[in-house]
Order: structure tokens, then sequence, then C-alpha cells
């Protein structure tokens, strides 16, 4: 069956994915998010391939044995830096580590990522979903891109989802103040704004060596939602999950978005797993790219930078 350009995702998941072998060794990948679900399994094919890796994570105890366990597995540098993604400020300082501490990044994966059924805010007053899914992540990337630029070629990799096609972004509403909030209107908004900036962030990049990419990591079994009640946490243990399938098709897609050879040049684009899809129209509306990039500087205090 033929579907039009936008639904695409709908026969995608059915075709057979990209896969590489590609050697890391030398390689440093900066990973949010890397102690659970998507983040911890991407780094461990990371490790696998070769690569030194920098865990971003908000727990040290939890990330310790992981690192351990990375160094002695795969002989390979792992290092841990904190930061908490509902603070901009504990990601500036994360970001500053990380320029300050390597000389070269190669990969930047933005795994880092929440699910709320219902409506919570960070001490700025900022939706929580809009914050951690897009606003600290656009912070970070932000912050890392001179470091990027001095590492080319590289590749930034947005853990996007076809849940940008639940919501467009209200420039005038982000934060739920005048209008009813659902768990995918605000994961939708937040997700559709991700791809947004990263359009600016690809026209930005040109010639300049460094690529930015988004993936749906597919529908996979991770601990996203787990700050939600206990009625959603039932549901999603025994029924949600049961369709679900095992988290390293998401990490192999982002090993093979960030290592294969033919990958390399390639940016701007959102990914199904490793098959290319059109996302929705209001996430890539070309008279919404400047105005989210502009909001977005200005919500994590940028407008001057």
């Amino acid at each position: 069956m033929k579907w039009p350009e936008e639904l695409n995702f709908l026969n995608t998941r059915k075709e057979k994915q990209k896969e590489t072998t590609q050697d890391m060794t030398g390689f440093l990948s900066v990973v949010s998010g890397a102690t659970s679900g998507i983040g911890l399994s991407t780094v461990k094919v990371l490790a696998k391939a070769g690569s030194n890796i920098v865990m971003v994570c908000r727990n040290q105890e939890k990330a310790l044995p992981i690192k351990q366990e990375l160094e002695s597995k795969f002989n390979i540098k792992v290092d841990i830096v904190i930061a908490d993604f509902m603070d901009f400020e504990s990601v500036r300082r994360a970001a500053a580590t990380i320029s300050q501490t390597y000389a070269r990044i190669n990969v930047l994966i933005n795994s880092v990522g929440i699910h709320s059924t219902r409506k919570r805010y960070n001490k700025d007053g900022i939706e929580s979903s809009f914050c951690v899914n897009h606003l600290s992540v656009f912070l970070f990337t932000e912050l890392l891109l001179d470091k990027m630029k001095q590492s080319a070629p590289s590749r930034i990799i947005h853990v996007n989802s076809e849940g940008h096609r639940f919501s467009g972004v209200k420039l005038k509403d982000v934060n739920f103040k005048r209008r009813i909030y659902t768990g995918l209107k605000g994961y939708g908004q937040s997700k559709t704004a991700q791809l947004l900036t990263m359009l600016e962030h690809d026209r930005m990049l040109k010639d300049s060596g460094v690529t930015i990419n988004a993936c749906h990591p597919g529908a996979v079994k991770t601990n996203i939602g787990s700050n939600n009640g206990i009625l959603y946490r039932l549901f999603f243990k025994y029924v949600t999950s049961l369709f679900l399938k095992d988290v390293s098709i998401s990490s192999s897609a982002l090993y093979y978005l960030a290592a294969a050879p033919e990958m390399e040049g390639i940016s701007g684009k959102f990914f199904n797993l490793t098959i290319e899809e059109t996302p929705a129209k209001h996430a890539i509306n070309k008279d919404m790219i400047l105005p989210v990039y502009q909001l977005s500087k200005h919500m994590v205090g940028l407008d001057d930078a």
C-alpha cells in the first residue's frame, strides 16, 4: 500500500534495518541519559565498538558500576559527568566540564528524556517535558557546538520520537498555562520543538563537518514514564510492555547512525531507527523553525550568546 509521505512510519517499522560493524577505537562518544534504557544500551554498544565514553547522568552511584563493567570488559576509558536536565545550571556545568576536559568529541547522543502524564514544572516554572526533552538538550547541544566543530568530522544524534506527531509547538503557551495538558501533548510538543531546532542547527552547521540527525528509537522497553503514578506504571508493566521490543534495537540503530561510513555527510534528517522518514508537517514547517529556535535560546538564557 502506498502511504502519504508523512504516514510512511506505519510501514517503516516493517523494513529491514541497516547495520554496521564499524570500528570506533579512539573515538569519544558523549551520551546523556546513560544509566538506563536506550542510553545505557547505547553506551554498551559503542563501548563494544571501541569508543571511549562520557556518561552524562544524574546519579553517580548508579553510573559507577556501569563504568567499571565497560572499562574492564572492553578496555576503554569511561568518564562520568553529572547533570540534571531539569536544571539549566546543571546542564551548563556539565557542558563546561566536557568542553574543558576533552580535546575532541566524535559523537554526541542526546538520549535523555521523560514522559509525564500530569503537568509538572521545574524551579524556573518550565513544564517538565519541554524542559528535559527539548530545552536542556538544546542548551547542552548549543554549548558543545564549538567543540563539535573543532572535532569535525563529528555527529550529533537526538533520540526523538514518532510522538512528535501528536502536537505542534504553541509558541505563546509552551508551558500549558492556558490550555489543558495531556502527556501526549506535552511529549509531542517537546519532540516537535527538538526537530524544528535541529533543522536550524543543520543550517548553521552546513560545511562545518558536523552532522545532526534525529532518531525514533522504536517501540522498546525503557524506564521512561517511571516518574508517573502507580496506575500508569502498573498498566505499562502488565499491558503496554508486553507489546514492546528489546532496547537493543534502539542501540543498534544509534550505533549505525553514529558510526556507519555511509552516514557521513547525512544531516538534518529524521530516522525511524535506521530508515529515513518524513516527519509530520508541523515539525518541518519552515515558518516555525526560527521562531522556535529563538524562543528556545531565550528560555535557556542564550539570548546574548
